[in-house]
């Protein structure tokens, strides 16, 4: 009798589809264009946001959200989902992701992740590290200390994280120091346990789109200053007259600082234009960078700005 183990049945019942890409890739209308070609094979597909940005209800025309023409009838979930006051997190954004992938393939329907926020996506298919709360006295120390101080001690109590970072990056210096000195445990070693993530569970069909850089640039200026003439403008005064904290994630959304600045006269048309258009392609080279370094190497990887669906998603489409 053969010792031959069948593949696992999970497979088939649970694919999920990933678009990721730099703002401005086009990745809103390969999802459409996908759900459309599995429409044609009688599958149901739903779109499933993941853009940091995208979540909130505050952002429609700055996040450059789908309207109900690029939609195009197909049905999109978690977009616009969140209040400006309430910070969507990594983990809040996962927990809302699974459930929402899990009541598609429960209804039969494929879903489609569709984003460029890879911290988003990482949370999701890897998990995320069960860190304890952080003692709030020894972040207050550590987040009172100058970056260089924070970078030796880093170096003592946490070499290798120290190795791996910036010694001008304080954001991720603070953290891995306040890590370790709370919890007696590196940064590192509550990364190797992490849990809840489900790319064991799903049949992956990932695509990052990564086309000529100066492409994306070009639709990110176009894009910005189109917004402008759309209505950002007033989208960013009704934020602002709700007095949000402005460390909240949609009160530092890109192009909400620009605005704010003109909207407040501290900058002129010409200059908030300038300053938002270079938030904006600034945003997409850290998106660039993320997806070619972090993104696993066995997501397949397309670098021009036309994508054939059927070449792309043809194990998904079963062609």
């Amino acid at each position: 009798m053969s010792t031959k183990k069948s593949p696992k049945p999970i497979a088939d019942a649970r694919p999920l589809a990933l678009i990721a890409g730099p703002t401005a890739s086009g990745k809103s209308s390969v999802a459409v264009k996908l759900a459309k070609a599995l429409a044609e094979q009688d599958r149901a597909a739903i779109v499933i946001n993941a853009d940091s940005a995208q979540v909130y209800a505050d952002l429609q025309i700055l996040s450059a959200r789908p309207d109900d023409a690029e939609m195009d009838g197909v049905e999109h979930r978690l977009f616009g989902t969140w209040d400006g006051a309430d910070a969507c997190s990594a983990a809040d954004w996962a927990a809302r992701a699974k459930a929402e992938i899990a009541d598609c393939h429960a209804n039969g329907a494929v879903p489609i992740l569709v984003g460029g926020t890879g911290m988003y996506l990482k949370v999701l298919i890897e998990g995320i590290a069960p860190i304890p709360a952080i003692n709030p006295e020894t972040r207050e120390v550590v987040r009172a200390m100058e970056t260089q101080t924070a970078y030796a001690a880093l170096m003592i109590e946490d070499p290798v994280r120290a190795a791996e970072l910036n010694p001008g990056d304080s954001q991720r210096i603070a953290r891995a120091l306040e890590v370790k000195r709370s919890t007696g445990v590196t940064l590192g070693d509550w990364q190797q346990a992490k849990t809840g993530g489900i790319g064991e569970e799903v049949d992956l069909h990932p695509l990052v789109l990564m086309p000529p850089r100066q492409w994306v640039y070009d639709r990110c200026d176009t894009r910005f200053a189109a917004m402008l003439d759309d209505g950002a403008i007033e989208e960013v005064a009704a934020l602002l007259k709700r007095e949000l904290s402005p460390d909240l994630p949609v009160m530092r959304a890109i192009g909400v600082p620009e605005i704010t600045a003109l909207i407040r006269e501290e900058m002129t048309r010409e200059e908030a234009l300038a300053a938002g258009s270079q938030a904006t392609r600034n945003y997409a080279k850290r998106q660039f960078t993320w997806l070619r370094g972090q993104s696993p190497a066995e997501w397949t990887k397309v670098e021009s700005q036309n994508i054939d669906i059927a070449d792309s998603f043809a194990s998904l489409l079963q062609l």
